[in-house]
């Protein structure tokens, strides 16, 4: 006799039912089994994990394929408008790091809502060989290895070589009398891969493609001489290498030819493509030959500045292939595209060398030029004689080597500007893009960032998902606003067990995981203090490590006094150029080296580097965390999605008024998180005054001691300057002020180990946290795109499943136009 599901067992089926698409999950054993069978050949003796794993894969692909052309023919019945996320995508199935950090993440979750929001939208990208690096510890030290993600193959993908398109490089413009032409350049063809995305509980499946690099069959041989076939085969991977290898740099620029490469032939591949879906109308229409409802049909999101070759791209097509005059094109163009900046860090603003783009990309450089001589011409009739305003301006930069300035681009190519979260949006407005913003107040937005509850709630953190869905109801998976009903019970004694007792579950098991990966002893009932994200200075993981060791001074010196245990978790990768980065996570491993070896410490004090830090590994570490670390210099840190995730899994924060932390602090109240250190307008009076760190150092004797100690090779007794860069920077040039907020950061922490001996209360302010996270899912942040931006609304009506007849899917079109 079968044993019977357990609750959560139960609303875990539901929840594969709501995204797959099957009436039970009989039917998904049912195909499996076939699809083992077909496999293995009826031998299952010899059948490993991973074909269990193409199995079941498979298996859910052929229920979810049904619905996936439903809702192609849908839209094409319906003619919607089309939002589209341009941006390359990470994080599927077997850690597809397809992005880099949160940004790739932010489109996986914005894709996620698309498809549960009904909106006709398409996911363009990459499909790189090799992801972002997997990482490796080494002896302390950070070693890259690739990451072969499709050695196996991808189950989830299939390709489409019927809509593969050519795309061109190098060459020259030739001027004739049809207007400019680019010519004599070489080819390069995109591979589109698509990948369902479902919605949840909706039957729709929306599309991700991915484009990849491939030679043409001529390609270069011409070039050269009879009997150097085998060179001119080889000689195809110059074109091949542009979907090789994602370039794994977080917030900083780096400007090879190899990325522009990459930028431009995405950008290329995936206009042919939406200029291709929308010449083709309904059957029985006529193929759509005028342009002038392209931004009507057609809206498309920049996200940062790594697709900005689509505005010149998309002018290109429309004055030299459509013959459109330059003026209508233009309007055309601003209509179509927005753009989202992500960052406000002058070292990760693109700027590429004009050089480079006469070489690689001339008639774009024509096309560049003639928008930014327009756009001067607009800007010196408002302010005569104001050379000054030109120059900071203009789209090109003369000092030195003269460069496109790509966020320049954007803001003048598009329609709207967003931030991602209010802060980081008023900094760009007031600050970094003043100029812009003062000339066209009304472009300039804000859209918070958000994250979808499907994946950073009911999948990785399903105990507590039923929790909430016992107390409340099941609606707010869709509905994430309506978590504000859990404020009612906040008191509630049932509750706070319970929400207790799961968080204590997921600490045990993360906990095995800990002890098995890295053979440390954990001590249950420490508090699981984590700070995972990409290593940069400005996230400040310097300011964390200060801390561990001055707790790791405090238990040394008074063994007996009463000390609340500490797990530490720091994890993140760091640029393989990034040499601070790297030299942070070596002196991570260093201090738990010593602190973890300590019998004076025993169980009070645990640091954990976690290896290899992705999405797989986010899901067992965010449900198991107590505190979540938010922590970078106020002002550097546009939004976060992190310090979401972490919030609504049931962990409290500890951080600066950085990012989207503001927000959190508005929505739950600033009592309810740990806010300490400077404020935006601190930094700024700091920056104008200047930043002495050595007067911290004189001042606050637990800093002095902890510094003295790195200083002195305490933690690398083989190699006392181990650690001197780090000093150097953090004494003399430390643009992030990790000393200024040392002591408040200290006093904020010692705050959180007194509340944590107050489990009750500690659990109380828990939920308060998880109520007051109904603004951050990515449902709202899309629909506020799609009403604000993108020209479209969100729908809530179900597509037909497949088995329903095709009349279906145009009465529920007809609907949806009448909306």
């Amino acid at each position: 006799m079968a044993t019977p599901l357990t609750d959560q067992e139960k609303r875990k089926q539901i929840s594969i039912r709501g995204i797959v698409g099957v009436e039970n999950v009989a039917e998904l054993k049912k195909g499996f089994n076939r699809h083992l069978h077909f496999t293995l050949v009826k031998d299952r003796n010899i059948a490993t994990p991973r074909d269990y794993y193409f199995a079941l894969a498979h298996t859910v692909r052929d229920h979810l394929v049904g619905r996936w052309i439903r809702t192609q023919q849908f839209y094409y019945e319906a003619d919607p408008k089309l939002g589209l996320d341009m941006e390359e995508l990470e994080e599927m199935e077997e850690d597809a790091g397809l992005g880099n950090g949160g940004l790739g993440r932010l489109a996986a979750c914005f894709l996620d809502s698309m498809a549960t929001l009904g909106l006709a939208a398409y996911g363009y990208g990459i499909r790189y060989e090799y992801g972002i690096f997997n990482q490796k510890i080494r002896d302390g030290w950070q070693v890259e290895e690739a990451d072969d993600w499709l050695r196996h193959g991808n189950p989830w993908e299939k390709a489409r070589p019927e809509y593969m398109l050519p795309v061109h490089f190098y060459g020259r413009v030739e001027e004739t009398s049809q207007g400019p032409k680019w010519v004599d350049s070489q080819v390069v063809l995109a591979m589109p891969y698509d990948t369902p995305i479902p919605g949840y509980m909706n039957n729709t499946v929306n599309t991700m493609r991915l484009w990849s690099a491939r030679a043409p069959n001529d390609f270069n041989l011409k070039d050269f001489n009879v009997g150097d076939y085998i060179e001119a085969v080889l000689d195809r991977n110059l074109a091949e290498n542009i979907s090789r290898v994602l370039y794994p740099n977080d917030n900083f620029f780096e400007g090879k030819e190899l990325r522009l490469k990459q930028e431009y032939f995405v950008v290329a591949a995936t206009l042919q493509d939406i200029i291709r879906r929308f010449k083709t109308t309904k059957k029985g229409s006529p193929v759509r030959t005028s342009f002038e409802s392209f931004p009507d049909k057609v809206a498309i999101q920049l996200n940062d500045t790594h697709p900005a070759m689509a505005i010149p791209e998309l002018m290109r097509i429309l004055v030299d292939i459509e013959k459109l005059d330059w003026d209508t094109a233009w309007e055309l163009t601003k209509r179509t595209f927005a753009y989202t900046n992500h960052t406000v860090l002058p070292e990760a603003l693109e700027r590429w060398p004009v050089e480079l783009l006469e070489k690689l990309l001339p008639r774009h450089l024509q096309i560049i030029y003639r928008i930014n001589q327009v756009h001067l011409d607009s800007i010196a009739a408002l302010y005569p004689e104001d050379m000054e305003k030109l120059r900071k301006m203009s789209l090109i930069e003369e000092d030195g080597c003269k460069r496109v300035n790509m966020a320049h681009l954007c803001i003048v190519g598009s329609h709207a500007v967003n931030g991602v979260a209010e802060i980081h949006s008023n900094i760009i407005k007031t600050d970094v893009f003043r100029n812009f913003s003062e000339l066209e107040p009304d472009k300039f937005q804000n859209k918070t960032n958000g994250i979808t509850p499907r994946r950073w709630l009911l999948l990785c953190n399903p105990g507590l998902a039923e929790v909430i869905a016992e107390v409340i109801g099941e609606d707010y998976v869709k509905d994430l606003s309506q978590l504000e009903k859990l404020k009612d019970f906040v008191d509630d004694t049932a509750l706070i067990r319970e929400v207790s007792r799961v968080k204590q579950d997921n600490k045990a098991k993360f906990a095995q995981y800990l002890e098995k990966e890295y053979r440390v002893k954990i001590n249950l009932s420490s508090m699981f203090d984590v700070h995972v994200k990409r290593i940069h200075e400005y996230k400040r993981q310097l300011l964390n490590c200060l801390h561990i060791i001055t707790m790791y001074n405090r238990i040394r010196m008074n063994p007996t006094a009463p000390f609340v245990p500490r797990t530490v978790i720091i994890g993140g990768k760091a640029a393989p150029g990034y040499h601070m980065a790297k030299m942070i996570i070596r002196l991570i491993t260093a201090v738990a080296d010593v602190v973890n070896n300590d019998p004076a410490v025993g169980s009070k004090l645990k640091v954990i580097f976690l290896e290899n830090y992705r999405v797989s590994l986010a899901e067992k570490v965010i449900p198991a965390t107590d505190l979540s670390e938010q922590i970078s210099t106020a002002g550097t840190e546009a939004s976060g999605t992190g310090n979401m995730k972490f919030m609504l899994n049931g962990a409290l924060t500890i951080g600066t008024m950085d990012g989207a932390n503001v927000e959190m602090a508005e929505e739950a109240g600033e009592e309810n998180l740990f806010i300490f250190g400077m404020r935006v307008e601190d930094v700024a009076a700091m920056d104008k005054m200047g930043y002495d760190a050595m007067s911290y150092y004189k001042r606050i004797p637990e800093l002095k001691h902890v510094m003295d100690q790195i200083m002195s090779g305490y933690f690398s007794p083989k190699n006392p300057d181990l650690f001197k860069d780090i000093t150097d920077m953090l004494l003399k040039f430390d643009r992030f002020k990790v000393f200024a907020d040392f002591e408040d950061y200290v006093k904020s922490q010692e705050k959180v180990s007194k509340l944590y001996q107050n489990p009750v209360e500690w659990t109380k302010m828990v939920i308060r946290n998880i109520a007051a996270t109904g603004k951050f899912s990515s449902d709202r942040t899309i629909t506020e795109y799609a009403t604000e931006v993108w020209g479209v609304t969100p729908t809530d009506l179900k597509i037909p499943p497949p088995n329903e007849p095709r009349e279906a899917i145009e009465e529920t079109a007809r609907a949806l136009k009448k909306m």
